[in-house]
């Protein structure tokens, strides 16, 4: 693995820039998308090109280790690798399913007024899940329960009706990048709000709504 991959990612003026990346550094950005949600008590941002190099690299890695002769160890190792990263990838993805159907109503909702040029929490595939899921859902306790109750209860809200990712949630984190007069709002009346500082390499325990748009700018990595 040592050809470069090209990433297709988001500029701040929400177009498209091609970043280049080495298969380590395209790795090192799964592992932390992976550890982030799984860590994170929300859905978070889509990652569909980390998603499409890692499967391209895959089957890249997988066409190698065909041309190569059985007997040479290095084909245990980098088979051993292979499924490593079989695993992160599998894991990620399932982790996302989980929030999506955990906590469908809200995911819908987020998107659906999320605002031009800001970054979307689901993938194409991801979005049709969502909806699917969220229709046979309402099929499901319509045919089930609803149409045996009064016609006044016969509708069902499921924005109120499924709990929201709990964002004040603590969670622990090892900063990246130093963060200066980062504001912790208050937890009761008696409190009074404080800044602090994060340094580099520094680990916290820490409520995740304080930290959650450092965590989408790679400032601070779940753990």
């Amino acid at each position: 693995m040592t050809e470069e991959l090209d990433l297709l990612g988001q500029d701040s003026d929400g177009g498209s820039e091609e970043v280049v990346l080495t298969p380590a550094e395209l790795v090192e950005r799964l592992e932390q998308a992976w550890m982030n949600e799984k860590f994170a008590p929300e859905l978070l941002e889509s990652k569909p090109e980390i998603v499409d190099c890692v499967v391209e690299q895959l089957e890249h890695m997988e066409e190698n280790l065909r041309r190569v002769k059985k007997e040479d160890l290095k084909v245990s190792i980098h088979r051993m690798e292979l499924e490593r990263l079989r695993y992160v990838l599998s894991s990620y993805l399932r982790c996302r399913l989980a929030k999506i159907e955990k906590f469908f109503p809200h995911v819908l909702e987020k998107e659906k007024t999320r605002s031009e040029g800001e970054p979307s929490s689901l993938s194409p595939e991801e979005f049709a899940f969502a909806k699917e899921y969220m229709a046979n859902t309402e099929s499901y306790l319509r045919n089930v329960a609803l149409k045996h109750m009064p016609p006044n209860l016969q509708k069902v809200d499921l924005l109120k009706a499924v709990p929201k990712p709990d964002l004040d949630s603590y969670v622990f984190l090892r900063v990246r990048e130093r963060q200066e007069n980062i504001l912790v709002e208050p937890e009761s009346d008696e409190q009074r709000d404080y800044v602090i500082d994060l340094e580099e390499g520094s680990q916290h325990l820490i409520r995740y709504r304080t930290i959650a748009p450092l965590v989408a700018s790679g400032a601070v990595q779940l753990i």
